[in-house]
C-alpha cells in the first residue's frame, strides 16, 4: 500500500489501539506527532465509559502527548448528549452503573442520578424515588447492589439504556469483562434489551464527524475490534483502518460479512502511512 487519499480527519480508538491498560503501544509519541505535522484533524473516540475527558487527557500526558478536551469523545459522553435530546425533561431520573467517566456527563447534562434502592413502590404508595433511566457503563467497582438496584428499577418500568456492548475490554494482563458482561446480566434478570449508545451503532461516530466537521467521505475510523469499530465505521458509511495491537485479527476477518477498508499491523505503519500519504 503506496498511499490513503482523501483523508479529511481520523475517529481514533484508545484501547487496544493506543495501548493496553497503563502501557503505551510502540510509536505512540510518533504517531501523534505525525498527525500534528500533517494538521489532521482527529478525534479519540472510545467506547471505554470508565474516565473522564480529563482523565484521558492526563493519560496521555503521562505518556507524552498532549491533546486538548476537543480531542476525547467518550461513549459516556455520546450518551449523555442523546438521552438529553431524547429523555423528556421530567424524566431525568437516573441510576447509573458507572464511574466518573458516564456519572458527570450525566450530571452536566442536568440529570439527577439516584441511589441506591431507591426504587419505586406503588403498593406502598411511593412513586417518586426511583429512577426514569438506567444507564450502565464500564464498572470496575461494581457490586451485588449496583446490579440489585438496576435490576428493580427496570422491572419497575426504567427505560434501560448502555454506553456500549462491549463483552471485553483489553488490558496489559489480557482481556478481562466489559460491559457487554454487566448489560447480559441485567437482561438475564429483567428480560428488557438494552439501548446501547457506542459502536457499532453509529451514533457515537456520527457525533465525531459533527465535532471534526468532516464528512464520510473524508473520514476514516482506526480500532482494534471488528465487532465495534470496524462494523461501527461500516454502519455509519465511513473507511476504517483495523489495528492487530487489540482484540481482533487476520483470521477473525473470516468470519464476518463486512470488512475493514485496510489492516495494518499497528499505529506505527499507519505512522509510516501518514507520512508518504500527504
Amino acid at each position: 500500500m503506496d498511499k490513503i487519499d482523501n483523508i479529511g480527519g481520523l475517529i481514533i480508538d484508545m484501547d487496544g489501539v493506543l495501548w493496553h491498560g497503563n502501557e503505551p503501544m510502540a510509536g505512540l509519541v510518533e504517531f501523534f506527532t505525525a498527525l500534528r505535522k500533517s494538521n489532521i484533524p482527529f478525534l479519540l473516540a472510545t467506547n471505554n465509559a470508565s474516565l473522564t475527558q480529563q482523565q484521558y487527557i492526563n493519560k496521555l500526558a503521562n505518556m507524552g502527548v498532549s491533546i486538548s478536551a476537543q480531542e476525547v469523545l467518550t461513549s459516556s459522553m455520546a450518551t449523555a448528549s442523546y438521552l438529553a435530546k431524547h429523555i423528556p425533561v421530567d424524566k431525568r431520573r437516573a441510576f447509573v452503573i458507572g464511574e466518573d467517566g458516564l456519572r458527570q456527563p450525566l450530571i452536566d447534562h442536568g440529570f439527577t442520578l439516584t441511589e441506591l434502592y431507591q426504587v419505586n413502590q406503588p403498593d406502598k404508595g411511593i412513586t417518586d424515588q426511583g429512577a426514569d433511566i438506567v444507564v450502565s457503563g464500564l464498572d470496575r467497582y461494581l457490586t451485588w447492589d449496583k446490579l440489585a438496584t438496576a435490576t428493580l428499577n427496570i422491572r419497575a418500568g426504567a427505560q434501560f439504556f448502555a454506553t456500549n456492548a462491549d463483552t471485553t475490554l483489553p488490558t496489559e494482563l489480557g482481556e478481562v469483562m466489559g460491559n457487554g458482561g454487566t448489560i447480559a446480566a441485567l437482561k438475564a434478570a429483567t428480560g428488557v434489551e438494552a439501548i446501547s449508545i457506542g459502536k457499532p451503532g453509529p451514533i457515537l461516530y456520527q457525533q465525531a464527524l459533527e465535532i471534526l466537521q468532516t464528512d464520510n467521505s473524508e473520514t476514516i475510523a482506526i480500532g482494534d475490534r471488528l465487532n465495534t469499530d470496524i462494523l461501527g465505521a461500516v454502519n455509519t458509511g465511513i473507511r476504517s483502518i483495523l489495528v492487530l495491537t487489540g482484540v481482533s485479527n487476520e483470521e477473525d476477518i473470516a468470519n464476518v460479512d463486512y470488512k475493514p477498508t485496510w489492516v495494518m499491523a499497528d499505529i506505527q505503519e499507519i505512522t509510516q502511512l501518514l507520512q508518504t500519504s500527504l
